[in-house]
């Protein structure tokens, strides 16, 4: 079949931003109990409702039903919301802050006396019968107070019983096999838990009570992830020590000292990520005790198993993204993705290396030769090291551009800044390269997965850094004939909003930018946002208010008159980690200037869009926005934007 000659941008795709949108069923927070398994599900067309869900003999039901919410705020990201106990199952309940047991049939009890308070991490403490949680309370303005505590399983509306309190943070917690101990992560300002973390054990009496606790690995700029008891009482554990989060297993932790941790699969990769949210599992134990894990390399996430003498086995599979890992007796589960899978749940049967599908967030909008694969790409950065991304070109099975015409690109900073991009299949991606764009996600210094070192490289360089290496992705791609020089464009959200603002001010590499709810005012920043970020910005850029100067330097507000290209802005009107008048006080300042902004702001909602109408109008609305820039008409029926 011939193909329909049509410039880049205006080809019609087959994925509507409606088929975005409903493709946005996160999955995360795997929990095995005997033949059951528990995640979560946040639910676009529900509001961004987030739901456990039980499988069990190859059907699922909903357990947490609406209204409730299973997020929780603590950290502001939220993540580690349920734990499951026998048929019960226990959940933070996002609206009101408390924890609530949902028995198989039943209304769910509020397990936890209202309170100004976020839960997070919920582990059971089966020999004690009680529920462990790492817990964050809010008193009026003051800083929240971070701690450990405990609520019986029986009963309802129960206080507070505080195991660990200190640290400006903690995380983690894990009992014992027999209940002799706690092991826990915790750390304090200004490092964030990828900088310095310390992995303390506690002794446990017969009641409960915690004995003195010791430092076992830590501190020192060394991170610390996932502690994790075997059924042996053998603690493992993730640590950077040697540059890369690798494994690591202490067998007498109890009695023995940390200098006997034995280095397991030492190798140039990453067993751990970034503690955004509470719950991350990289790595869990079968009922027999062999170890199953995931790590990543180069981008690109791997399986593996230690065998008998702590042989290191990588298991083959086409899946290169891996949320998250749990066994249980009939396999080991993975919530996971690939270039042409969104993620997905995953078992690798008992005994072999077969793995299988369980679950879909959504069914796959795209047919096989209509997606764009993520190729992973390396380019020289400006310091001299060598940076990383993924390339994405334009893809379709009914269109080709005219001779000799190059494609628009979008650049793609990703948040954080300290975590990663992968390619995994993505919708929001192939919403774009199914319509003639080229797509370019980057890994800028300062991401995980290449090592500590690759990390550090944006130690006080933010705003530097990031931006040069994302300009660097564009010009490697235009130099190599990929990309249109005229038409580059970068967009991202969080810290990603930063680096795009950054690039489009500092820089005249690029022609237009999109904002989601990104960062303008550094110092409005560090004011303003919340407990778990509010000394980021000590490592990133440097002490405030000590250097200022760079504040102020770096600061795409301060410096709105270097800023010439169109720029378009999307903000939640709640959210609390960057405040809705960092976007206002941008776009005003653009408006002064008479350069063409839009701004769409939308009520309801916090860091991230959750509700399905409304990731369909900011995707149609950035869309509308490149077509006016640009100078293409879309395929698409979409309302244009005001420029004004």
């Amino acid at each position: 079949m011939s193909r329909v000659i049509a410039g880049y941008g205006s080809w019609s795709s087959p994925l509507s931003a409606e088929k975005v949108a409903s493709a946005a069923v996160g999955l995360a927070g795997l929990q095995v109990a005997g033949h059951s398994l528990y995640w979560t599900e946040r639910r676009p067309d529900e509001g961004g409702r987030s739901v456990v869900v039980e499988w069990r003999d190859g059907k699922t039901r909903d357990r947490t039903p609406a209204p409730f919410n299973a997020r929780t705020r603590a950290h502001e990201y939220g993540g580690g919301t349920f734990a499951d106990h026998g048929e019960d199952v226990y959940f933070t309940n996002f609206t009101d802050g408390r924890i609530y047991r949902q028995p198989s049939s039943g209304a769910a009890e509020p397990l936890t006396a209202p309170a100004q308070a976020a839960y997070a991490d919920l582990v059971i403490d089966p020999q004690h019968q009680r529920l462990i949680a790492v817990r964050e309370s809010y008193s009026g303005d003051d800083e929240p107070v971070a701690s450990i505590v405990a609520f019986p399983l029986e009963g309802s509306c129960h206080e507070a019983q505080t195991l660990v309190a200190g640290a400006d943070f903690y995380s983690s917690p894990a009992v014992h096999p027999n209940g002799r101990a706690l092991a826990y992560l915790s750390w304090s300002h200004p490092n964030m838990p990828w900088d310095e973390t310390r992995l303390e054990l506690a002794p446990l009496d017969t009641s409960g009570a915690l004995g003195e606790a010791r430092t076992l690995a830590g501190g020192d700029q060394v991170s610390i992830f996932q502690p994790l008891f075997r059924s042996d009482g053998a603690l493992f554990y993730v640590s950077d020590v040697s540059g890369w989060w690798n494994l690591y297993r202490l067998d007498d932790p109890l009695e023995g000292e940390p200098e006997r941790a034995v280095h397991l699969a030492a190798r140039s990769a990453e067993f751990g990520r970034p503690q955004w949210i509470f719950g991350y599992n990289t790595y869990d134990f079968t009922p027999d005790g062999q170890l199953f894990c995931c790590y990543t390399q180069q981008g690109l996430w791997h399986l593996g198993r230690l065998d008998e003498g702590d042989s290191f086995v990588e298991i083959p599979t086409s899946l290169t993204q891996v949320e998250t890992l749990r066994c249980g007796p009939d396999g080991t589960y993975l919530v996971a993705a690939a270039p042409d899978r969104s993620p997905h749940v995953t078992r690798i049967a008992p005994g072999t290396d077969e793995i299988s599908l369980i679950h879909r967030s959504s069914a796959e909008s795209v047919s096989a030769q209509l997606i764009s694969a993520g190729e992973p790409i390396e380019f020289p950065a400006k310091d001299g090291s060598i940076a990383h991304a993924f390339y994405y070109a334009p893809c379709s099975d009914r269109y080709e551009a005219p001779e000799g015409e190059l494609p628009p690109l979008i650049v793609k900073s990703h948040g954080g800044p300290t975590a990663a991009a992968d390619n995994a299949f993505s919708p929001a991606i192939q919403f774009w390269t199914t319509r003639g764009f080229a797509v370019v996600d980057v890994n800028y210094g300062g991401s995980t997965g290449y090592g500590r070192s690759y990390r550090e490289r944006l130690d006080g360089n933010w705003g530097i850094v990031d931006v040069d290496d994302c300009v660097a992705a564009a010009e490697h791609l235009v130099a190599n004939g990929l990309a249109d020089p005229q038409r580059l464009a970068i967009r991202g959200g969080s810290a990603g909003g930063y680096t795009t603002l950054a690039a489009l001010t500092f820089r005249d590499t690029f022609r237009a930018g999109a904002s989601y709810y990104g960062i303008g005012d550094l110092e409005a920043l560090v004011r303003d946002t919340h407990k778990f970020e509010s000394r980021y910005l000590d490592r990133l850029i440097g002490p405030h208010p000590e250097t200022r100067d760079l504040y102020i330097e770096r600061a795409p507000l301060h410096h709105a008159d270097r800023l010439s290209c169109p720029v378009i802005f999307f903000q939640g009107q709640d959210d609390k980690v960057v405040p809705p008048n960092q976007a206002e006080t941008m776009v005003e300042a653009l408006r002064e200037k008479q350069i063409p902004v839009a701004y769409i702001a939308f009520d309801g909602e916090g860091h991230g869009f959750r509700r399905a109408e409304n990731i369909i109008r900011s995707l149609e609305a950035e869309l509308a926005f490149y077509a006016q820039v640009f100078g293409f008409e879309p395929a698409d029926d979409i309302e244009p934007v005001d420029l004004g």
